[in-house]
């Protein structure tokens, strides 16, 4: 169990703006002209959510502290990438950003828009990187510890599939199609120093932490491909064939790659930085880097925010095959007697995947429907923003959710609680844009407003009272 200060750090009402640059109260991104291009538009202000209880005056500060999700930091120039696999459509979708190689800037400015919110603990909820690699780890990690990071892999500069000679229609390519930014991708592969986070950070795995592509443990085979010198550019049909319908396992992939690549290749520079990691050794690597993330194979943990709040963090990511989430009984267990041991405390409940999509998350729900402290249930996955009012018998809960830094929005979420003259409690929450001293952020934020499988067409903005807001409770 991790305990910190009480107190807030920060502002002494609810009405003040805080001043960090990228905070949406204060400013938001806008396309006005309906042309693609987003320019600063007006801030968001916090509106009053009284879906669980009555507004009360907000009188004593209990915690303030951040989420940050989904960050996806990408190795885009790795040979295990399958970008032509987003061609052949659902359920091969997003295997390709036009943003992705500035995945690691856009981190690092979420940091320091985090940072200034002074935040006294920042929860990362899963799929911190792409592709379960060492070398994605190392510079995410970094990123939040601050430090050096180097997004280059490979030979010197950037090899990937954007260059301006791919003929593919698929890919964008940023030195010939519209919007041109002819230097991109050579700005994008020169290293840069992190400011790193103020305040502890607390992390869950998520299923791209752990798996190949968020989708299988790694193999011999797949690390082969990761840490080769061959990239597959186009997939045989006999592939496609014998893979249609079959369950996506480790068994599965073996016999696609038990020959080789399955479909034409070229040669690509080989680098052993991205071999991939098990799932035990992404755990670690985590644990190592955060200096926390509890014990044992699971990441479950205590973190107290305060003599009055307590966060619960259940780590529901398989480590078998699959994207889809998972609560073992065992953690239900733990739950309950995490529940029962809280007292009187507010209680938060961090989940790598939200409870209502997760197999097994029923038991944690009536948990938590039948505790008159849960204040909310926030979890990250599903790349959207969502606040969500779960009315029960014993008062309630609000259930949230926050867009991932890999799509549009790209945004992560600030949060401060409150005590309330009514002798309740309150949840002001707002979210955070990536600094906009960023310029390779901000052109990130634009690619992923244009992006067709991303954010905007399906609507993971969110409304605005799924974005800033007091949640009474």
């Amino acid at each position: 169990m991790t305990v910190l200060a009480a107190g807030c750090s920060g502002f002494g009402h609810s009405t003040a703006s805080p001043p960090d640059t990228g905070s949406t109260l204060v400013r938001t991104w806008v396309d006005a002209g309906h042309d693609g291009v987003l320019a600063p538009g007006p801030g968001e202000p916090l509106l009053s959510r009284t879906d669980l209880a009555s507004r009360s005056k907000l009188v004593r500060p209990l915690a303030t502290f951040a989420q940050v999700t989904d960050a996806h930091v990408t190795d885009e120039e790795s040979p295990a990438r399958v970008e032509m696999l987003d061609r052949l459509g659902p359920p091969f979708t997003s295997a390709f950003r036009p943003q992705e190689a500035l995945s690691p800037f856009v981190l690092a400015a979420i940091v320091q828009s985090v940072d200034q919110v002074h935040p006294q603990a920042v929860f990362e909820t899963g799929d911190l990187i792409d592709n379960a690699q060492q070398n994605e780890m190392t510079q995410a990690t970094t990123i939040l510890n601050g430090g050096r990071v180097d997004p280059d892999s490979g030979a010197p500069g950037y090899a990937g599939v954007q260059v301006e000679t791919n003929a593919d229609p698929l890919i964008y390519r940023p030195a010939v199609d519209a919007p041109r930014y002819p230097r991109l991708l050579a700005e994008a592969e020169l290293p840069f120093n992190s400011p790193g986070l103020n305040a502890p950070w607390y992390p869950l795995p998520g299923n791209h932490d752990l798996e190949v592509q968020g989708n299988v443990p790694a193999t011999t085979a797949t690390n082969a491909v990761a840490v080769g010198s061959q990239k597959l550019l186009t997939v045989d049909r006999s592939t496609l064939t014998a893979g249609r319908g079959a369950t996506l396992d480790q068994r599965l992939v073996n016999r696609l790659l038990a020959h080789g690549l399955p479909g034409e290749s070229e040669s690509v520079p080989a680098d052993p930085s991205r071999r991939e990691l098990s799932p035990s050794e992404a755990v670690a690597a985590l644990r190592a880097a955060s200096g926390h993330g509890g014990s044992g194979p699971l990441m479950d943990d205590v973190v107290d925010l305060g003599p009055s709040l307590r966060a619960l963090l259940l780590d529901t990511t398989s480590r078998r095959a699959g994207a889809s989430g998972v609560l073992r009984r065992s953690q239900v267990a733990w739950l309950r007697t995490q529940l029962a041991a809280a007292g009187g405390r507010w209680l938060l409940v961090f989940s790598s995947t939200p409870l209502t999509e997760t197999a097994g998350g029923d038991g944690a729900r009536t948990l938590l429907a039948g505790d008159a402290h849960v204040l909310a249930a926030i979890a990250g996955d599903v790349h959207r923003n969502s606040i969500t009012p779960v009315r029960t018998s014993a008062g309630g809960y609000w259930a949230i959710t926050t867009s991932s830094l890999a799509d549009y929005p790209q945004q992560a979420r600030a949060f401060r609680a409150w005590s309330t003259a009514s002798g309740g409690v309150a949840l002001e929450t707002w979210m955070l844009d990536a600094d906009p001293g960023s310029r390779l952020a901000t052109v990130s934020r634009r690619l992923a407003w244009l992006d067709f499988q991303g954010g905007r067409p399906n609507g993971w903005p969110g409304t605005p009272s799924d974005r800033n807001a007091i949640l009474f409770r």
